[in-house]
């Protein structure tokens, strides 16, 4: 854990190395090893509760659609690599997550948390999610509070956003961009053909 940074969107991701939970075994996972992909990456409070099955399920029935674009998916919460297990081991229908199709990270020691800054003063983790792209650098952060969860759409419509323009450094992405919409040039004489056009 010697490597974990301060976070900022623009720098490095803090790396980590950590237990975590995959097709019901357990594995070490470390953040650098996933330089060449993009990560999503998203903190939950904790298992066995109720806002966050719906976001943990809703990304790994969609892991597909994220594969597809050269990214993978990372839960992490201050569970145990063992509460993990026994959530996965519990059927969807009561309670608990299934099979998924992505790893879940034990943050026991609430170090990882920490060094996203979204340990809260309970000691649990805020529900922070972050886009890492394929150098390793934080492209993207959002936190939401306790009570309510993420959108699954909105994340991928901003990995989406983060791949054109990284892909096309001429370019910027107005809101709510999607693919094959109309984009900027960072320029005071040419960006008036994008406002000109709308």
């Amino acid at each position: 854990m010697s490597d974990i940074n301060c976070l900022k969107v623009g720098k490095p991701a803090p790396n980590f190395s950590a237990t975590a939970v995959y097709d019901q075994e357990f594995l070490n996972v470390r953040l650098s090893e996933y330089l060449g992909k993009y990560v999503i990456l998203f903190f939950y409070p904790l298992d066995f509760t109720f806002v966050c099955p719906t976001e943990i399920t809703a990304f790994s029935d969609q892991y597909e659609r994220f594969q597809h674009v050269n990214t993978e998916i990372l839960g992490i919460s201050v569970d145990s690599e063992y509460s993990h297990l026994a959530w996965i081991q519990t059927e969807r229908a009561s309670g608990g997550l299934g099979d998924l199709k992505y790893p879940l990270v034990s943050d026991l020691k609430k170090e990882i948390s920490a060094a996203y800054n979204v340990l809260n003063d309970e000691g649990v983790a805020l529900r922070g999610l972050f886009i890492v792209d394929k150098e390793g650098i934080v492209q993207h952060s959002v936190i939401n509070n306790l009570a309510f969860g993420r959108s699954v759409d909105e994340t991928y419509r901003t990995l989406q956003a983060i791949q054109y323009v990284q892909s096309h450094p001429d370019e910027v992405c107005p809101a709510d961009w999607q693919p094959g919409d109309k984009t900027l040039v960072p320029d005071p004489i040419k960006s008036k053909e994008y406002f000109t056009a709308i």
